[in-house]
């Protein structure tokens, strides 16, 4: 599976980027995740592990993701340290005309159950992933005519 969707945001790349890089508001703009908690000290930095509780396809999930590139402002990449199946995620930002072109690419292998769903689970990925960025869309952007 490799899953990439992307979504124009009105609204400053570092203001983007800082809310996705803080895991505290992974619940408000993930959907299915229900918690989302920094193992270790903060701040989030390359090696800090990202402890995340979620539904999927009506299954609960735990899992952890470990930062293993950080570019602030710009990039994160993700890999699962505990998942039910291997995946990396990065988030990424870049300028484009006073606005923001927010990226999430999802790679992974599915394995068990997950597996026989094939191309099921890429589509619901996609669709997640896809109304997740509407929903960050929605949150970061000022509203109309305050920008």
């Amino acid at each position: 599976m490799d899953v990439t969707i992307r979504q124009e945001i009105a609204a400053p790349r570092d203001d983007v980027a800082a809310y996705v890089f803080d895991h505290r508001h992974d619940p408000e703009w993930i959907g299915g995740i229900t918690s989302s908690e920094l193992v270790g000290d903060p701040p989030l930095r390359i090696g800090s592990d990202v402890r995340r509780v979620a539904s999927f396809m009506g299954k609960r999930i735990e899992y952890v993701n470990r930062v293993e590139t950080l570019d602030p402002g710009r990039m994160m990449h993700m890999r699962s340290v505990e998942a039910p199946f291997p995946m990396q995620v990065t988030y990424a930002f870049e300028d484009r005309d006073g606005a923001t072109v927010a990226s999430v690419r999802v790679q992974g292998e599915p394995t068990s159950m997950y597996k026989v769903a094939g191309r099921l689970l890429e589509r619901q990925v996609r669709r997640s992933v896809a109304a997740d960025l509407l929903t960050l869309k929605r949150i970061v952007e000022p509203p109309q005519g305050t920008a």
